[in-house]
């Protein structure tokens, strides 16, 4: 019989494992953050070291920061409020202590998704918004999370000059580059669920180093894709292939990109859809990767756990279905 690492408590919202996989953070609909530790290393159990309010509304999601640069993770709440919260050591007292280090502004926008991302002495974070703005920000210091300065803000459009108003976005999804290799430039791919088509297709942006500015550098759609709503993407770890490999969440199913890695004479990446997967019943919510980039995890509102994976072929196929136990 399975044996149950943890139990949440009731009103979890989201949940978030950290990059090792021994912490886990879960935000409840009352605007508490709780930490589970395992606080016995002969265990794989985990019990619940810290609980504190984050915000008056619930907790919608929760991304860590990447550990190099301490204990710490930035949570997205209903009324689309964004902080960051900083694990920090007392030494007169015991136990677990956070604090909040920076509560990001907003106008009257809402914060739909964000991730980190950057390199190990740069760190960003892309936040999208419900009126279609794209926010990157970036740490000033890496010992100090509080300092951060907004470098970049566009929609997500190919053409740079066009800007559109009354824009109404319901969600959004955030991808980085796992893996870019020395000579590569960030990169991350977005993609919307909006009333402004133009908004919603999955655009891959590139910082211009020479520049200092982002570009996008592909568009991962078809033309009778009519700039279909995004539910989700999926950047994959590159482990030695020649292109990059993307996963596009819509209603007409789960789409596997591959991504040129040399540019034509405008900047551009090609982009080549290869498989159309199918299996889920109803909205994908969210989809990962493997450490090795070969083997896609989604799940959505079917509460199924479907796995993925291309043949020597290159036909992408289920490989398995993982229902919850009751």
């Amino acid at each position: 019989m399975d044996k149950p690492i943890l139990k949440l408590d009731k009103g979890t919202r989201c949940t978030a494992w950290n990059y090792s996989g021994q912490r886990l953070a879960a935000g409840l609909a009352d605007g508490s953050l709780a930490i589970y530790d395992s606080t016995d290393p002969s265990s794989s159990t985990f019990n619940c070291t810290s609980r504190f309010k984050v915000q008056e509304s619930g907790i919608l999601k929760i991304v860590w920061v990447p550990p190099q640069y301490g204990d710490a993770v930035a949570c997205v709440s209903a009324d689309g409020a964004l902080s960051l919260w900083e694990e920090v050591i007392k030494e007169d007292t015991e136990g677990h202590h956070w604090k909040m280090c920076k509560s990001f502004d907003r106008n009257t926008s809402q914060v739909l998704d964000i991730q980190f991302g950057g390199s190990q002495t740069c760190l960003k974070l892309v936040a999208a918004y419900s009126d279609g703005q794209i926010k990157i920000y970036e740490l000033l210091d890496t010992l100090e999370l509080e300092k951060w300065q907004l470098q970049a803000e566009f929609q997500n459009v190919i053409d740079l000059v066009s800007k559109f108003g009354n824009v109404s976005c319901q969600s959004a999804s955030i991808s980085w580059n796992p893996q870019r290799s020395e000579h590569q430039q960030l990169s991350f791919v977005l993609g919307f669920s909006s009333n402004t088509s133009p908004l919603n297709s999955p655009k891959v942006w590139e910082f211009d180093l020479d520049h200092q500015r982002w570009l996008p550098v592909a568009e991962l759609s078809l033309p009778e894709d009519n700039n279909d709503q995004i539910y989700a993407v999926a950047w994959a770890p590159n482990i030695g292939r020649p292109y990059e490999l993307i996963a596009v969440a819509t209603e007409k199913g789960i789409s596997i990109w591959h991504l040129g890695s040399n540019p034509d004479p405008d900047g551009r990446l090609s982009a080549h859809m290869v498989a159309l997967l199918s299996g889920h019943d109803s909205e994908v919510w969210e989809m990962e990767w493997d450490m090795s980039g070969m083997t896609l995890a989604t799940t959505g509102g079917d509460g199924l756990v479907r796995l993925w994976q291309s043949n020597l072929n290159g036909v992408w196929q289920e490989q398995a279905v993982l229902s919850p136990t009751t």
